[in-house]
């Protein structure tokens, strides 16, 4: 079965802005806690660090985070049809 390399770009596009907002979201709602996590996914301390959430960050980071979900997706797609 092959994919539809555009398609799939598309998919991985949509979901990783969604994916984008939600995290802006928490961090909105629950600032600490998502500090905490990130460090933990990081294996770093980030306790002294604050977030910097500003309306055109979150909008320069879902435009960037789609393009590249979305060529990467495209990628992912054109060469999994290669190896079919």
């Amino acid at each position: 079965m092959k994919l539809n390399a555009a398609k799939f770009g598309l998919a991985a596009a949509i979901s990783f802005g969604i994916a984008w907002l939600v995290c802006a979201l928490l961090v909105v709602l629950m600032p600490g806690m998502m500090m905490s996590m990130s460090g933990d996914m990081v294996h770093m301390d980030l306790a002294g660090m604050g977030w910097d959430l500003t309306l055109p960050g979150v909008l320069v980071g879902l435009v960037a985070w789609s393009v590249s979900a979305g060529l990467i997706g495209w990628l992912l797609a054109r060469v999994y049809n290669r190896l079919v």
